[in-house]
């Protein structure tokens, strides 16, 4: 192998070195986001319960006051 290949081979090897590092970095960030997400997402799930539980809590007064009149 001449100088010429080895130093197209180091080239090589340095760029798949880069990618590889660029690819760790975005998959961090994209692993970070899908907690944030999930977070949000619980939170969500865990307000819209809330809201249920009263919208239900208000039906059962309603339906209690008509039938007290």
């Amino acid at each position: 192998m001449d100088d010429s290949n080895i130093n197209d081979l180091i080239e090589k090897i340095d760029r798949l070195i880069a990618t590889c590092d660029r690819l760790q970095q975005q998959n961090q960030q994209l692993l970070a986001q899908e907690r944030s997400w999930r977070d949000e997402r619980l939170q969500l799930i865990e307000k819209n319960d809330l809201a249920r539980q009263k919208v239900e809590a208000m039906i059962l007064r309603l339906k209690s006051l008509e039938h007290d009149s």
